[in-house]
């Protein structure tokens, strides 16, 4: 799955992360991050991976294009006491 401009946006906002919260948590530029949101550029490979680890770390989840199209939505949590 190739990470989307408009997804990156999206687990932002999910996660209330400014650009330079994300660019921190990818251990990215900011400049990185701000270019491929605004489709200037695309970061290379590892940065793009970075990218989405980082959403990863923090509890999201990318959802495969599926007829419906691609996603993105918070991990599945386990509630307390359950095991």
């Amino acid at each position: 799955m190739s990470l989307t401009p408009a997804q990156s946006r999206a687990a932002r906002g999910l996660l209330d992360w400014s650009q330079t919260q994300l660019a921190a948590n990818a251990n990215l530029s900011e400049s990185t991050v701000r270019d491929f949101e605004k489709g200037r550029r695309v970061p290379a490979a590892n940065n793009l991976a970075a990218i989405q680890h980082a959403f990863e770390r923090a509890g999201l989840e990318f959802i495969p294009e599926n007829g419906g199209g691609a996603g993105i939505r918070f991990r599945e949590r386990k509630a307390s006491g359950s095991e």
